[in-house]
């Protein structure tokens, strides 16, 4: 009888086993085997970049620094120098800079797309984070469970030696009662 419900249950922990996703089934695998379920997950996401996906980044981090924007500034405030008070009268953009405007929008055109791809990335491996968050919570969660098992099993074999001293102690002492009353 005791065979059959272990089989049963045996049953369907293999059946709820096979409807977890793979991740969950490499988790559970892992916290089975005593393995460690903590990784470097940036090290992981970072192998898998193609060359364009750490171009993009590249730009992104540049794009969005302030040496860009004093770089872009200095450039801006250049042309309009350049083509307002220097070359005022042959200027070859003059006011209201359409030519400027012209490199302006290209640029952005360029540069949003770049940076949509970079944050799309990082959105991606905000997510892996997450879900290794989950897994090592996951795992710490299990851990502490089993440490109260542990402690519970611990207290309550205590109690059970505490229980039998105590007997030990009152059939000692029932026996020194006796052997008083008997001298006496």
């Amino acid at each position: 009888m005791k065979d059959q419900s272990q089989n049963q249950i045996k049953n369907s922990i293999i059946e709820m086993f096979d409807t977890l996703s793979k991740r969950e089934q490499v988790l559970i695998q892992r916290i089975l085997q005593g393995k460690h379920v903590a990784r470097n997950t940036n090290k992981e996401f970072d192998e898998t970049l193609t060359f364009g996906q750490r171009l993009a980044d590249q730009v992104a981090s540049f794009g969005g620094s302030w040496t860009f924007i004093m770089i872009f500034a200095s450039i801006l405030l250049s042309w309009v120098v350049l083509n307002s008070i220097i070359l005022a009268k042959s200027a070859f953009d003059p006011y209201p800079y359409i030519l400027l405007n012209l490199f302006l929008s290209m640029l952005a055109s360029i540069q949003a797309p770049i940076i949509m791809m970079s944050q799309k990335r990082l959105a991606a491996k905000d997510r892996l984070d997450a879900a290794h968050d989950y897994e090592v919570n996951l795992k710490a969660e299990l851990e502490i469970a089993d440490l109260h098992k542990k402690m519970d099993e611990l207290r309550e074999k205590q109690w059970l030696e505490l229980i039998e001293m105590q007997q030990e102690q009152i059939r000692l002492l029932t026996q020194l009662l006796a052997e008083k009353n008997n001298d006496s």
